[in-house]
């Protein structure tokens, strides 16, 4: 298997804030690993909370290929993966998803069958996906939710965390305005206190909010668990649910865990954790990091089995160099095509 990157900037079509940071651009890195004249393809996105560079990308990437010699052919390489023998311990998440979103990509193409088919769902998923509205003015705010609506989206995410907690409450309300009948979700990537939370909660719960994510510090997954015992509204771990130990931690004393394959490890490892919280009264949240189609696409095949969808990543950028997964008419969906079911837009190159 011959495996080759190349770094790319994507650009964001407007800045988003959040509560700890404003993002305009983000570096990512694609992969394509090839055998006998076929390609698959994954991406990584630098990440500044992750502590990924483009640079440190690049370098775990070409540690990864070196281990993917000793396979031959992309379905034992898959298998190894699976069962943690590859890549290397110490392998950040985000890099083992996009081997893994790479090797998937390429096994399909060579069955000639959509990844979510080789994952075990025959029909094709598709899900309404949140659209995220930054910390912005109430005024924005207002005309995005409006427009959005218009355009078909029935679930926003509104981003919390503003210095001033009142602030936020204005704000949520004036998408709540605009969007009288669209499903809310709250999220403050946990910067708000337990005091703070407690007096948001019910407030939010009487404008319908449908639940809060990551709402505390991460840190203290006992603060939130006990949070979420009291809350008149679900609350979904972001940040406090990283991998398969921290959803079992977790299982059954929160509402929903928030699994994104860079932060879990991949399709798999998201898989696992799904199996892991089915039944305990915790429900699977879909999300994603800033990313083009490229970087969306893997979890948009495991949309079936999530309450909540989360998978506008590629929605926010001024340009997505990649296509085939949909999303802007507020819903995204798999392709029946082989692989991932994604191609690069005219006159986009691929990894080389």
């Amino acid at each position: 298997m011959k495996v080759s990157q190349r770094t790319v900037r994507l650009e964001l079509a407007e800045p988003l804030r959040i509560s700890r940071s404003t993002m305009t651009a983000r570096d990512a890195v694609w992969l394509s690993i090839e055998h006998q004249g076929q390609r698959g393809h994954g991406e990584v996105v630098a990440s500044t909370y992750y502590r990924l560079d483009a640079a440190t990308i690049t370098r775990l990437l070409n540690e990864v290929a070196l281990e993917l010699g000793r396979f031959g052919d992309p379905e034992t390489a898959l298998a190894a993966l699976r069962s943690g023998a590859l890549p290397a311990d110490g392998t950040p998440p985000a890099v083992t998803a996009a081997v893994e979103s790479a090797l998937l990509d390429l096994a399909g193409k060579r069955a000639d069958t959509p990844v979510h088919q080789l994952l075990g769902t025959p029909d094709t998923p598709s899900a309404a996906t949140a659209r995220t509205i930054g910390i912005t003015s109430r005024q924005q705010a207002e005309e995005q939710a409006g427009r959005l609506v218009r355009d078909g989206f029935s679930v926003l995410k509104i981003k919390a965390g503003a210095p001033d907690p009142e602030d936020d409450l204005l704000r949520i309300r004036a998408v709540r305005a605009a969007a009288p009948d669209a499903r809310l979700l709250v999220d403050p990537n946990g910067a708000w206190t337990v005091g703070v939370a407690e007096s948001l909660l019910p407030r939010l719960a009487e404008l319908g909010i449908e639940a809060v994510e990551q709402p505390l510090a991460p840190g203290d997954p006992e603060a939130l668990a006990r949070l979420a015992e009291r809350s008149p509204l679900p609350v979904i771990a972001d940040e406090d649910a990283v991998d398969h130990e921290d959803a079992r931690r977790l299982a059954g004393r929160v509402q929903g865990i928030n699994v994104k394959l860079p932060k879990c490890g991949g399709v798999s490892a998201a898989l696992r954790i799904a199996e892991l919280i089915d039944g305990s009264g915790t429900e699977l949240m879909l999300g994603c990091l800033t990313a083009s189609t490229l970087g969306i696409a893997p979890a948009v095949h495991l949309a079936d089995r999530a309450r909540w969808t989360d998978l506008d990543g590629h929605l926010l950028l001024a340009h997505d160099p990649w296509t085939g997964i949909g999303g802007t008419d507020g819903s995204v969906r798999a392709s029946r095509a082989p692989g991932l079911g994604i191609r690069p837009r005219v006159g986009e190159g691929q990894p080389s």
